[in-house]
């Protein structure tokens, strides 16, 4: 008997997926109105914003603004027409490539139209089924997808354990002689969800006894770390060890795009085998202008990425000043481990939002272990010390109330269904 495609959907929503009814619109999809600020609108009301990547503040910068508009009016959003092979290349694509390899000390730049989208196709476009994998096991979702292309072996290593990264790799050095091929290790600069950095340097140390070839995304590392900002290899001094670079616009940029560098021949290589740009519609001029302009504002005004990390060090020395577990992150995302249930942390989520006006994400099972919830904030350039001293009061009270009981008695006598959470 062939079952229908869809009874398995109707059956079951998925882990996130089943709270969509209690959730959606208000813990997942909500709504945030107004600009994109440190301050904005959620359900009629005034919130402090910790839930954008807008690292710098860019988005609402006046140059920004200015050059944005003036790019949409003298080239509308469809300029230019077409997959860049074919008929949508242009000189400004070409000068922001050149720009954007310079900035992260790379030979070459090639753009893409979206950082998901191109990490997925940098993979699948640089391993063949003879090549092996060896990736970190808390690796981004564009990562896992990327790699559930590739037709050949891969392993994964405890994340940023270089013991069991080493064991993987002498794993993968043994299948890659049989089958002939190579080995690609994956990572990233940042970790977006705990702020660790990637173990860069360890990681490239051990190029001296295994031949492989590293692909970093630095996502959350561009703009943020290193001297200039161009990331996690120039903070660790190990950029010269990463032979494909990756990161994308839409956080410390603040705009839509990515791009991906490398050595000259790799670029030109990626630039005829990515499959996800060679039958796309190129980049829009309104965002390669507009990139040329923000990473100008990266070169150009240090202050910014200065102003940055005097926000996030007064809001991370806060919180662990008044004893909250902010785990090992050296970097500008800043998660809170607390202990409880779903339910609970609904809860507690609910009040930081109705109560003390705080909004941030909040991430549960599935993708962290059950009875954690982590909260957690991103810093920018555009929150205020008292952002920050508003935010630390309500973390202290929310605490009490869930140590205390509060937030679990009264997820008991809602209709949040408790029965799968623990």
């Amino acid at each position: 008997m062939i079952n229908d495609l869809f009874d398995r959907i109707h059956k079951s929503k998925g882990p996130l997926g089943k709270w969509a009814s209690q959730a959606e619109g208000y813990y997942v999809f909500p709504k945030l109105e107004g600009p994109l600020s440190n301050r904005m609108m959620f359900h009629g009301k005034e919130i402090i914003n910790w839930s954008i990547n807008d690292y710098l503040g860019l988005s609402n910068h006046p140059e920004v603004r200015r050059v944005d508009a003036e790019a949409a009016a003298e080239y509308g959003a469809a300029y230019p027409m077409g997959a860049r092979m074919m008929s949508g290349h242009t000189t400004m694509h070409e000068q922001l490539q050149d720009e954007l390899a310079a900035f992260v000390d790379k030979e070459a730049a090639y753009l893409l139209n979206f950082g998901y989208q191109g990490m997925v196709s940098i993979i699948d476009a640089l391993v063949t089924k003879n090549d092996i994998i060896v990736y970190d096991v808390d690796s981004h979702a564009c990562i896992i997808d990327g790699v559930r292309l590739h037709m050949g072996k891969r392993f994964t290593y405890k994340h940023n354990d270089i013991e069991s990264f080493e064991k993987n790799l002498q794993r993968a050095t043994k299948m890659a002689e049989t089958t002939g091929g190579g080995i690609l290790v994956i990572t990233e600069g940042v970790f977006g969800m705990r702020g660790q950095q990637g173990k860069l340097k360890e990681i490239i140390a051990l190029k001296e006894h295994y031949n492989f070839r590293l692909l970093v995304d630095d996502a959350h590392g561009f703009g943020t770390l290193g001297a200039t900002g161009a990331g996690a290899g120039e903070e660790q001094g190990c950029q010269d060890g990463i032979d494909v670079y990756f990161s994308t616009f839409a956080k410390s940029m603040a705009s839509i795009g990515a791009f991906v560098a490398a050595d000259q021949d790799i670029i030109d290589y990626l630039k005829y085998n990515l499959r996800s740009q060679m039958f796309a519609k190129a980049l829009p001029m309104i965002f390669v202008k507009g990139a040329l302009t923000r990473l100008d504002l990266l070169r150009t005004q240090p202050e910014l990425k200065a102003k940055l990390w005097e926000n996030v060090n007064a809001l991370q020395n806060g919180l662990k000043d008044k004893g909250f577990n902010i785990g090992d992150t050296n970097t500008c995302v800043t998660p809170v481990y607390l202990e409880g249930s779903i339910p609970e942390a609904m809860v507690l989520v609910n009040d930081l939002r109705e109560n003390y006006s705080i909004f941030l994400s909040i991430v549960v099972y599935p993708v962290i272990p059950k009875g954690i919830i982590l909260l957690r904030m991103i810093p920018t350039t555009s929150h205020t010390m008292e952002d920050i001293t508003e935010t630390l009061a309500a973390y202290e009270a929310v605490r009490e109330k869930l140590e205390n009981g509060t937030y679990k008695e009264i997820a008991n006598r809602t209709t949040v269904d408790v029965s799968d959470a623990s």
